[in-house]
């Protein structure tokens, strides 16, 4: 399957990049910062993780912390978009190797599942940041070009795999994206609040619904 159109993504990144007051950090470093970040949030949330907390678990200075993000709420930002570009790239890897509508929809049900049962801590962090942003005016456009981004991006994964002739898209690809999203994130906060409860019958009538948008 082909890859999402670069131009757009590239767009959108700059977009983001420019709204966002974080230097760039790459590296082991980098990832150590941001796994900190993110056991803080899930043990303490957003407003109980300091600066303190993170560098201490990431082993790293605090003023290396101010320098590269400036607020806690910018690592955070950065934290939610690292994670985002990691679980895209793999959804992207998963759905390449879809042969037909049916493959490409139980990749979908099955990098959601995995999603919140290997990794709830990515799905507590992106609400975190919703929630942030509903606060705070310059992390609501940082959080709208997030998602804007992301969007763009499956968007570009389900046109793609029209043109492959894998689906049969009965709307605009960034109409169904945005369903598909908005099923996904819903599933996961439902799935976190009840960790015991079998939701196979739920996921199931979430495919059904699915494959009206993307079948014959």
């Amino acid at each position: 399957m082909a890859a999402p159109e670069a131009t757009a993504a590239q767009a959108a990144q700059e977009e983001l990049d420019a709204a966002a007051g974080a230097r760039p950090l790459s590296g082991e470093k980098a990832q150590r910062i941001i796994d900190a970040m993110r056991r803080s949030v899930a043990k303490r949330g957003t407003t109980g993780s300091t600066f303190d907390h993170v560098s201490r678990e990431a082993g790293v200075s605090r003023g290396l912390l101010h320098y590269y993000f400036g607020t806690k709420e910018q690592l955070l930002v950065e934290a939610v978009r690292r994670d985002g570009d990691l679980r895209i790239e793999r959804l992207h890897e998963q759905l390449g190797t879809a042969k037909t509508a049916d493959d490409f929809i139980d990749l979908l049900a099955q990098n959601l599942q995995e999603t919140v049962r290997e990794d709830p801590d990515l799905v507590t962090l992106a609400f975190e940041l919703f929630t942030l942003s509903r606060r705070n005016e310059d992390i609501a456009k940082e959080y709208a070009a997030l998602i804007r981004r992301t969007r763009e991006q499956v968007a570009g994964m389900l046109a793609a795999a029209q043109g492959d002739g894998v689906l049969a898209l009965h709307a605009e690809p960034e109409a169904i994206a945005e369903i598909l999203f908005s099923i996904a994130d819903g599933f996961a906060l439902r799935m976190l609040s009840e960790p015991e409860r079998d939701f196979t019958a739920t996921i199931q009538a979430g495919i059904t619904c699915v494959r009206a948008l993307l079948t014959d």
